[in-house]
């Protein structure tokens, strides 16, 4: 009986495995329209969208609002993802796909948008000004104010700063301002890094150095006591900024061959293993102080266990461990994962914040005070968040280890191509209509407002882009 089982299952996985490969081969080729959609939307939003060839995140679908975080004036761009560095990167995957010189150079526009609000101090803030009345950034041409503020918040000179190492080497590294640009970039970001290998949120030049020592618990009562109004200048994992920082000195390693960076990924990496809180709450905080204590940041992140950072720790060190072989960044991971994976609310989800000693979860109020209740947590902030913790703790009992990367296949693109394709208007856009969503940026449309995202044109550009890679004809050698 169990035989007959065994071979029917084999013969239906048979006759599925057929099926499959037959629709493989009888898929239609979307090439032509895939390249017709990919030109004529890139187009659009380069002739048309682009204003000092930058962009913001949001547009309304006439093109006369703009919205990055807030309303935003046509002398306004967004470093901010999804805006200026993400189109950026769209247009040289799509040059990398196509050989389309029309995609490069519109990537060597866009760059040279970043690289005029490129800061003294090496790095970028959330929008570059080029209206001379509002001006405020100390911009390596000359041209601005006195703030000198390079941040790592929210990925602004991480997304920056590797639109500029891939337009450079589009550019097989032949444009000197765009190869200068970079350089620059990335030396003022390493002598950003502290001795202990963390970064600030924000730096104006080379940081201090501090005694190097382990994560500890406040001694004071840290809901009262302890407040520090310049928190950007202490060590910083707030909103992904460990693992946008490591992709960033990653790219920097593979473009340009220098040990430099990956021996800052390295040292990242010996932070978070000292970051990491002691029990009985092995995981990481947001914000620490110059002595390894959690600290404050904004009136609504308290010195806490945070789930999303203890996510972004784990993956960061997870990858250090993929390119360096080293066993100690898989150390702290499954002490980690089986504290974060027992703070789980029944809905899977985990509170953002979990208060230091007691495991509680922790929220505000409307008012920004400290509460154990949810009901009333304001609305801009995600005080819950879905984790990836169960999958990436059963991925680790590969030891840590990856699957080998694989490239997306034609036959599975065919459909999203199809969507994208077929959504494009007559005018080379594709145009969302508002029904509520959360946005990057928080902009509040009236319910169906037709708008246009950045980030959809950036992502639609990728998938064509992809499909376009995998259906390449194949040259003879």
């Amino acid at each position: 009986m169990m035989r007959s089982i065994a071979v029917c299952a084999c013969l239906l996985m048979s006759v599925l495995l057929g099926a499959d490969q037959k629709a493989r081969q009888t898929a239609p080729d979307q090439r032509p329209d895939a390249l017709r959609v990919l030109k004529q939307a890139a187009t659009f939003y380069r002739n048309k969208v682009a204003s000092h060839s930058g962009y913001v995140c949001y547009y309304s679908a006439d093109l006369t609002q703009r919205w990055g975080e807030g309303k935003a004036s046509a002398d306004t761009i967004f470093v901010q993802p999804p805006g200026t560095p993400t189109v950026g990167m769209a247009y040289l995957k799509a040059y990398a796909a196509t050989d389309d010189p029309f995609f490069r150079e519109a990537a060597r526009e866009t760059a040279g948008a970043l690289m005029y609000g490129q800061l003294q101090s090496g790095g970028w803030a959330q929008v570059v000004q080029f209206s001379p009345a509002k001006r405020i950034g100390q911009y390596r041409n000359g041209k601005g104010g006195s703030m000198n503020n390079s941040t790592l918040d929210d990925n602004q000179t991480q997304s920056a700063l590797t639109m500029l190492m891939l337009t450079d080497e589009a550019l097989k590294f032949k444009d000197p301002a765009v190869h200068e640009a970079a350089m620059y970039g990335l030396n003022a970001l390493l002598k950003a890094q502290f001795p202990n290998g963390a970064f600030p949120q924000v730096w104006t030049g080379p940081v201090e150095p501090h005694p190097i020592v382990k994560a500890k618990y406040p001694d004071y009562n840290w809901k009262t006591e302890g407040r520090i109004k310049n928190y950007w200048d202490y060590y910083t994992l707030n909103d992904g900024l460990a693992g946008t920082v490591c992709d960033t000195l990653l790219t920097a390693h593979r473009v340009y061959k220098d040990q430099r960076y990956l021996d800052a990924v390295r040292k990242l990496g010996d932070f978070l293993i000292l970051a990491q809180m002691p029990e009985p709450q092995p995981a990481w905080c947001q914000q620490y102080n110059y002595d390894m204590v959690p600290i404050w940041a904004r009136k609504f992140e308290p010195p806490a266990i945070s789930t999303w950072e203890s996510q972004d720790a784990i993956e960061t060190l997870r990858k250090i461990f993929h390119v360096t072989g080293d066993g100690k960044y898989l150390d702290p991971l499954m002490p980690a994962l089986t504290y974060l994976r027992k703070r789980q609310l029944p809905d899977g989800q985990t509170p953002r914040f979990i208060e230091l000693k007691t495991n509680k979860p922790l929220y505000m109020d409307a008012n920004y005070q400290l509460t154990y209740d949810d009901s009333a947590a304001p609305a801009h902030y995600g005080w819950k968040q879905r984790t990836r913790f169960l999958e990436i703790q059963k991925d680790l009992v590969g030891n840590g280890k990856w699957p080998a990367p694989t490239e997306p296949q034609a036959f599975d693109l065919i459909m999203p191509v199809e969507g994208i394709i077929r959504d494009l208007d007559a005018e080379g856009r594709w145009v969302s209509t508002y029904a509520g969503e959360r946005l990057v940026g928080q902009p509040k449309f009236p319910n169906s407002f037709r708008y246009i995202s950045s980030e959809v044109f950036s992502h639609n550009l990728e998938v064509l882009s992809e499909y376009l890679t995998a259906t390449r004809p194949k040259v003879a050698k």
